[in-house]
């Protein structure tokens, strides 16, 4: 935890000297190219040559993580979206990208609409190539980069217009990149100590070996780079926010599993951990050693909703290998007790940070000059000034006024704006740790805050807190409490169109499997796994409301006066909620002695940690109502 008073900053030379520091976070976007040799054009003359009449563009790599180094940024090359989530179809005449509704006002500011139109779901890739390809068209795509589950669902539905999906070994995008295309990221294998991961590598590889022996599979091939990372307690740096290595891993039944990865990241410390858990190979060897499988009549497992189909391909298709989710992704979703209490330790950090910023922020927007970057800027720096920050955990959300209403909202140059009195700021961020990873929202009011604005964040408060005190039996899943968070709202004609809470990794990635609270939350959830409580309220053109915390499941108990075990929520996210926007007589007797209660737990925790102007802001933000 950070020292007190300013002790902390001293670990990366001062605190101006943190905001000095390159930021983890970039303002600029990239811009598509406009000319009469744009990408599109260009990638249209390679269709026209392989007689396709369109090709399939992902945002996804051959891991199909979240985030994907500069080299695998295809989708923004071609096109100028940038968001995390996407995919474009380039068609002869026509083409489009694909988003969903947290992209939809970025990729129309992004994209040069006049060549590629932006469709939104409930649209789907799909249903344009429907509706815009002619009967019979033949479509293009990377093996390497789509999914088997994604390439079957895709066929099924062309299929009763005799369109089909012809697979190409050869990227074309990259084809068309050339020489301006950025070279892979070489960033070195670090090990991640058992004093931090809470048990050894080998003993996770034995877990593993155990389940494909019971299951009767030969060997199970790990294409989640972060399931990688956790089996082999290693972590890189490979691509933002999430520190993963770019790898692959074969698991035999018995013996030592196979790493493949880029032979110069391999360091001698790294070269000293793997040695007696794993053989190391370069990425190139694993398409010989899935020929090599397939040839032995080996039945290898693979998750098909995460596998490229370009693996499934070279183990012979689909009725040679063993299709089933990655064991690795539900061990790895279950915190030991040692990531449990270095999650705890992070959150005391980053609640001091945050503590700082939501001070030094009330201080200083009520000049009327601090804009969105200002924010994202001092924010990171109050991290740094921890000593202990590795790695923001995603670009921050710092949305003023209508801003805030665009749920995935990332700030540029070009669309940064002022925090205006009157007005709510929403800022959504994280924090990479080497004990644990953080993601936090807050909605603070910039000067006083309508009536309107009030009722509609108590709303969100009462559904944020029906999550926080959840009692649930076992074989709860995510989606079964989805509606807790979302009941107050409801009854006032509200909702908001984003899941209630994702999982969370250990110094990795902060989006993780499988469990979440949503809609679409079917894994039961089970002590000692970490989700978000992040329910919200956007008024599009207006502002936008999100309250967010991380939560562990807790063991089961018997409530008081109860007779049945019950699971539960701690929270681990220490920092004030903005009692400005709350109207306390929306709430209920036990609402109200929740945010007093957990008011009361911040200040005791970090309190400690903070200087003395800070502690007394502190003081008064988490007064009882």
């Amino acid at each position: 935890m950070a020292a007190k008073g300013g002790g902390a900053a001293l670990r990366c030379g001062g605190f101006e000297r943190c905001l000095e520091r390159v930021m983890f976070q970039t303002f600029d976007r990239p811009s598509a190219d406009r000319s009469a040799t744009s990408p599109v054009i260009a990638l249209r003359r390679e269709l026209e040559r392989l007689r396709l009449d369109a090709y399939i563009v992902p945002r996804a790599d051959e891991f199909q993580g979240e985030y994907v180094p500069a080299s695998a940024e295809r989708l923004a090359w071609l096109t100028g979206f940038t968001g995390s989530a996407g995919q474009a179809v380039i068609g002869r005449e026509r083409a489009a990208v694909f988003v969903d509704g947290r992209y939809r006002v970025q990729a129309r500011a992004e994209v040069d609409t006049g060549l590629v139109e932006v469709v939104d779901l409930p649209r789907t890739s799909i249903d344009w190539m429907l509706a815009s390809l002619a009967p019979g068209a033949v479509i293009g795509f990377d093996p390497r980069l789509v999914t088997v589950a994604q390439v079957e669902r895709m066929a099924a539905a062309l299929k009763p217009k005799g369109m089909r999906l012809k697979p190409v070994a050869s990227n074309l995008v990259d084809r068309v990149w050339g020489r301006a295309r950025p070279a892979p990221p070489s960033g070195p294998v670090v090990p991640h100590p058992v004093a931090l991961a809470g048990r050894p590598a080998a003993d996770k590889i034995s877990a593993i070996q155990r389940r494909l022996a019971d299951d009767g599979h030969a060997a199970l091939l790990v294409t989640a780079t972060d399931n990688v990372c956790w089996l082999f307690n290693v972590r890189g740096s490979d691509v933002p926010h999430t520190p993963v290595v770019l790898a692959f891993a074969i698991v035999p039944r018995t013996g030592k599993p196979e790493l493949f990865v880029a032979p110069e990241k391999i360091g001698p410390e790294a070269a000293a951990h793997l040695a007696p858990i794993a053989t190391l190979s370069p990425l190139a060897a694993l398409d010989v050693r899935l020929g090599e499988l397939e040839a032995a009549g080996r039945r290898v497992r693979l998750n098909p909703a995460t596998a490229a189909m370009a693996f499934e391909r070279r183990l012979g298709g689909k009725s040679r290998v063993a299709r089933a989710p990655d064991p690795i992704t539900a061990l790895k979703a279950i915190k030991n007790a040692t990531e449990i209490e270095g999650a705890r330790a992070a959150h005391l950090r980053d609640g001091a940070a945050m503590a700082r910023f939501l001070a030094w922020l009330d201080r200083t927007a009520a000049g009327g000059r601090l804009d969105e970057i200002g924010a994202v800027e001092r924010l990171e720096a109050f991290r740094r000034a921890t000593g202990a920050l590795k790695e923001i955990s995603f670009d921050t959300i710092s949305g003023s006024g209508p801003n805030g209403a665009i749920v995935h909202y990332r700030v540029t140059r070009s669309t940064n704006r002022v925090l205006r009195k009157g007005e709510l700021f929403l800022v959504d961020s994280g924090a990479q740790y080497a004990d644990g990873t953080t993601d936090i929202t807050r909605t603070v009011a910039i000067g006083k805050p309508s009536a309107e604005m009030r009722r509609r964040f108590t709303l969100v408060l009462k559904g944020h807190i029906a999550i926080a005190t959840a009692r649930f039996p076992s074989d709860t899943r995510g989606i079964d409490l989805d509606p807790f968070a979302r009941r107050a709202l409801w009854e006032a004609g509200l909702d908001y169109d984003h899941g209630t809470g994702h999982g969370v990794g250990s110094f990795l990635s902060v989006h993780e499997g499988p469990q979440s609270i949503s809609r679409a939350g079917m894994e039961k959830l089970e002590p000692g796994m970490i989700c978000s409580n992040e329910p919200g309220y956007y008024k599009d053109g207006h502002y936008g409301i999100r309250i967010e915390n991380l939560v562990l499941v807790t063991p089961p108990a018997v409530p008081a006066g109860g007779d049945r075990a019950m699971l539960a929520f701690e929270t681990l996210t220490l920092v004030p909620v903005d009692r400005r926007l709350v109207v306390p007589s929306m709430l209920t007797g036990a609402e109200r002695a929740w945010l007093d209660a957990y008011h009361a737990e911040v200040r005791a925790k970090i309190g400690p940690a903070l200087d003395r102007e800070t502690r007394a802001w502190l003081e008064a933000a988490t007064a009882p109502l």
